[in-house]
């Protein structure tokens, strides 16, 4: 009763000082005072307007059209608890929260909103169960819940709905049964689902009675056992995604009745057997897509009679041929079959009867001639034919194919002389003619293509001069001739190409010198001139090119001195053997580790074995003597320096070893323990781990729990005024993780901060961190398919934060020890206490130090401070080398190289047998050495050429296609089933939406 009074003395005296506003607009001030506004979204609303129509994000109607009808508060950032004060709206009958930081549980007294036929509070920090009063809102016909944290089970009231049409909780933590009750709302229309940890189970044979249901979607929720035949009896199901489940068996033949579907997806399953759907029922079936199963047998014939504009084989096991009818297809866009064992010709008129713009059949075995009439509607736009046994010539109507984009046709029997017309095409910028027996000469037509960034035309046969008219392509980032029979001098034009980073033009017949002006190369990586017959003098230039990592001018006949320049650069591979040099090696490179740089020079002299013989050791005895006096120096150099530091580390020891004060606690979910109880825990005897930060320590809760506590030290003024333009770990990891929900993220459950110290408390991961495991006495723990799902795991973590995050968190410390592991070995990604938002335009920060650890660290640290998702990309690249070879980043066993460097070394010189890690089972050699291929894409010197993590995911899904059970691995909630492959047998990416909740809620639309 006294806060009934209160309320309404509330009102009373808003309305004396709002004057005419009307009860919906005062209603609504209310909510907006239990609200954060940090971005001032909810400035227009204000007071001394007389409705509240003209506000942000209100729309009104009713009885005098001033009463709000609906609110739309997506995107706003706002924070804060439920405004269960909307409610108190009469007319509100649509309310949209949609991607703020709505956090807490979700009261029941939500019911309260009665007039509500719309819901929309996906994306957002709710937590705790689902109220089961939300389905006593009489007239509710969609609700999402999607991407939050509730937990427990669907209420058994949802059950109950009368009005429902679209229920999606997608990307939860709902780990109760699946709900089969939901089979009694037989009103519903949409269906979601998909990633949460459901219980595994079989597909629920209720759902055969939502016989309205036209989108099921139950991605990754463990279903087991095979697919129903029940399910062939809903007759308006248009949209059905089973993929990511544990199902078994053949599709069956009653989704033949299911002929209103335009789209099937049953990718990344445990599907086994052949196709047996009776395909002649799916009569408007349009997109057709069981990609990434197990899938054997002959693809089926009344499968390409169907008008299909999409057909999505990819990655099975299909043999025999493919069928000639489906060349009839009038409608045929996008035929995708890569990683099969399909046999025999391409149909003689595909793409003579449709707008063909993508075919991928990449990795098989098909021969014969390539259609004549793949570009005959002068759409197509993507063309891979990698890895089969293609012959003869390559058609000319292909050179009169302006619309290609992407040309490859590696590694096949192809031969006589390319069309005139595909060196000049003007969109293409990938054109792939390597490995092949092609012969001829490269035509000047080359400067028309304008767009070309990655020329590969090595492992041929052409011959005659490298042409002069490179100069128009300035967009050419690679180029590789090598392995051809190319003569003459190197074209001057090259020089030109500022934006070039690989320059392959081994093993020819060139001649003459180097050009002058390759200064201009300033983003040039690697530069192969080998097995040549160059000559004269090496320019003193190349030591100017301070990005360039690979230098191989081997077997030709370069004279005179090496150029002292060549210290400036920070070489991964140098080679300059079997040339004609001579003088003294510059003294960087006057060591042991370089000898097989510099033999077959008979003129060049140094203090290396081989080299020079006749020198007197004098010079070395010396050296050592003085060598021998530096490290003495230095060694007590050090012990007084640790003295003094362990000094000082015990006197703040002593003076912060007092309970902290829990005055500043916040949580981010709903605890079970108190502040006090994780204060006195915090012993020695507890210390699981410590940093630079900080120390670690296990504690064990009165509950059962078992949390992870980071206790971090202070910070003082000297470091204070170093780091003024970043905020400290403490904040950064806060402000990061405390809006971060994905299941390779570790969760922060609270965190405190006291006078005295800072707190982060963590889920407890009990394997620890992958580096400790990796490289300790637990190494033979981690077989390969542990190892790659941690790959996968991690990279899903941190395409997570740089895809799905707005704006962008870079992480800046990737490495083992900061990937931990739980119980199961799956990998999360941890320590975010120098993660930086990428804010500015260009997706770049300027950091004020550089952050990182030695031997992640990206090498643009060398010449930029500027950071973006790419410098993340180059660190995860370093883990995946540390899972393969079983080495740490940095070793002396390398020298003064770290593992990237010696990766790339040893592959050159000895091969992969010597990289990879001697414990992994040598019958995973395949898979292990295309996620090495991952890895070194990824290490990549220039951040132009690395992949973005959402295409470091599925390069690793591509390469683990040979074990389905590590394809089945967790996967980010936030990537919608609707995907398109952008490179051969490599990438998926969103076909729909980059927001994967409205891309659903299109689709649902359809």
């Amino acid at each position: 009763m006294r806060l009934s009074l209160i309320l309404a003395l509330f009102l009373l005296s808003l309305r004396a000082t709002t004057l005419s506003l009307n009860q919906d607009g005062l209603y609504l001030l209310q909510a907006k005072r239990g609200l954060s506004d940090p971005t001032g979204a909810l400035s227009s609303w204000n007071p001394r307007d007389p409705d509240p129509c003209g506000w942000a994000g209100v729309s009104c109607g009713g009885p005098d059209r001033r009463q709000v009808t609906s609110l739309d508060l997506s995107d706003s950032q706002l924070a804060g608890p439920f405004p269960l004060f909307l409610c108190r709206l009469p007319y509100l009958s649509s309310l949209s929260l949609f991607n703020n930081n709505i956090n807490t549980s979700l009261p029941p007294d939500v019911s309260a909103c009665r007039n509500l036929t719309r819901l929309d509070l996906g994306q957002n920090l709710l937590e705790g169960a689902i109220p089961g009063s939300l389905a006593a809102i009489p007239g509710l016909a969609e609700l999402d819940l999607s991407y939050n944290s509730f937990s427990g089970e669907v209420p058994p009231a949802f059950g109950a709905f009368a009005r429902l049409e679209s229920l999606s909780l997608v990307s939860n933590l709902l780990n109760g049964t699946m709900p089969s009750f939901l089979g009694n709302v037989t009103s519903l229309k949409k269906l979601v689902l998909a990633y949460n940890p459901w219980t595994p189970s079989e597909f629920p044979s209720q759902f055969i009675n939502l016989t309205n249901l036209e989108v099921l979607w139950l991605a990754d929720c463990r279903l087991v056992g095979p697919i129903p035949e029940s399910l062939g009896s809903l007759p308006r199901l248009g949209n059905l995604d089973l993929s990511l489940n544990r199902l078994t068996g053949p599709i069956p033949s009653s989704l033949a009745w299911l002929k209103s579907a335009w789209q099937i997806e049953l990718y990344n399953n445990s599907l086994s057997g052949g196709l047996t759907l009776e395909f002649s029922n799916l009569t408007s079936l349009r997109r057709f897509d069981v990609s990434t199963n197990q899938l054997t047998g002959a693809i089926p014939g009344d499968l390409c009679d169907l008008p299909l504009s999409s057909l999505n084989l990819f990655e099975n096991r299909f043999e025999g041929s493919l069928p000639e009818s489906i060349a009839l297809s009038e409608n045929l866009y996008e035929l995708k079959l890569f990683n099969n064992k399909l046999t025999g010709s391409l149909p003689s008129d595909l793409g003579k009867n449709s707008p063909l713009q993508s075919l991928d059949v990449s990795y098989n075995q098909f021969s014969g001639e390539i259609p004549e009439n793949l570009c005959a509607h002068g759409q197509l736009v993507d063309l891979v034919l990698i890895n089969n046994n293609f012959s003869k010539t390559i058609p000319a109507s292909l050179g009169k194919c302006e619309s290609l984009y992407r040309i490859r046709l590696k590694h096949n029997q192809l031969s006589g002389t390319v069309p005139e017309g595909l060196w000049g095409l003007p969109h293409a910028y990938l054109l792939d003619l390597s490995e092949n027996s092609l012969v001829g000469n490269v035509s000047d037509a080359l400067s028309g293509a304008r767009n070309l960034s990655v020329l590969d035309i090595s492992r041929n046969l052409f011959s005659g001069l490298v042409p002069d008219g490179f100069a128009p392509l300035t967009s050419l980032v690679e180029f590789s001739g090598s392995h051809n029979n190319f003569s003459g001098p190197i074209p001057g034009s090259l020089v030109e190409l500022r934006r070039l980073s690989k320059l392959d033009l081994s093993n020819n017949g060139l001649s003459g010198e180097i050009p002058e002006g390759i200064k201009a190369w300033n983003m040039l990586n690697e530069l192969n001139l080998a097995n040549n017959k160059l000559s004269s003098e090496i320019p003193s230039e190349i030591g100017s090119l301070l990005v360039l990592n690979y230098l191989d001018l081997s077997g030709n006949y370069f004279s005179g001195k090496i150029p002292y320049e060549l210290q400036n650069l920070k070489l991964n591979l140098l080679n300059l053997s079997n040339n004609q040099l001579s003088g003294d090696l510059p003294p960087m490179y006057a060591k042991q580790v370089y000898k097989n740089s510099f033999l077959g020079n008979p003129g060049l002299c140094g203090d290396l074995p081989g080299l020079c013989p006749g020198r007197s050791d004098g010079r070395r005895k010396a050296k050592s003597l003085w060598m021998l006096t530096v490290i003495f120096a230095l060694a007590a150099l050090v012990l007084v320096v640790g003295i003094s530091w362990f000094y000082c580390k015990y006197k703040n020891f002593k003076k912060t070893r007092k309970v902290a004060t829990m005055s500043k606690w916040r949580s981010f979910h709903k605890l079970g323990f108190s502040e006090l109880e994780i204060a006195g825990c915090l012993k020695e005897d507890n210390v699981i781990g410590s940093g630079g930060s900080g120390k670690v320590y296990k504690v064990e809760l009165s509950n059962g729990e078992v949390v992870a506590v980071k206790k971090l030290r202070g910070v003082t003024k000297k470091e204070a005024l170093t780091f003024e333009s970043e905020k400290d770990g403490y904040q950064v990891e806060v402000e990061t993780l405390g809006k971060i929900r994905h299941k390779n993220i570790v969760r922060l459950w609270c965190c405190c901060n006291t006078g005295d110290c800072k707190l982060l408390v963590y889920e407890y991961m009990p394997n620890g961190s992958l580096g400790d495991v990796l490289h300790g006495s637990k190494g033979s723990l981690l077989d390969w398919r542990t190892r790659y799902k941690i790959a996968l795991d991690a990279a899903e973590g941190l395409s997570y934060l740089h895809h799905d995050c707005v704006p962008p968190i870079v992480h800046r410390d990737v490495k083992s020890n900061n990937i931990l592991l739980d119980g199961e070995f799956g990998a999360k990604v941890a320590d975010f206490g120098v993660a930086k938002i990428v804010r500015v335009g260009n997706g770049e920060e300027q950091m004020s130090v550089i952050a990182g650890s030695y031997g992640y660290i990206a090498p643009e640290y060398a010449y930029t401070l500027r950071v973006n998702e790419k410098s993340d990309t180059y660190s995860f690249g370093v883990v995946i080398l540390e899972l393969v070879t079983g080495r740490p980043p940095v070793d002396p066993a390398f020298g003064e190289r770290d593992l990237v460097k010696w990766v790339g070394a040893t592959l050159n010189q000895n091969g992969i047998d010597n990289v990879i890690d001697p414990k992994l089972d040598a019958s995973h050699r395949e898979e292990i050495t295309k996620v090495l291929d991952v890895g070194l894409l990824c290490t990549h010197s220039l951040p132009i050429s690395r992949p973005s993590m959402r295409k470091v995911v599925k390069l690793l899904q591509e390469a683990g296609s040979g074990s389905n059970k590590t394809r089945i691995a967790k996967r980010d909630g936030k990537l919608s089933p609707y995907y398109y492959y952008e490179d051969d047998a490599s990438t998926k990416i969103n076909h729909a939406s980059e927001d994967p909740v409205r891309s659903m809620k299109e689709q649902g639309s359809k």
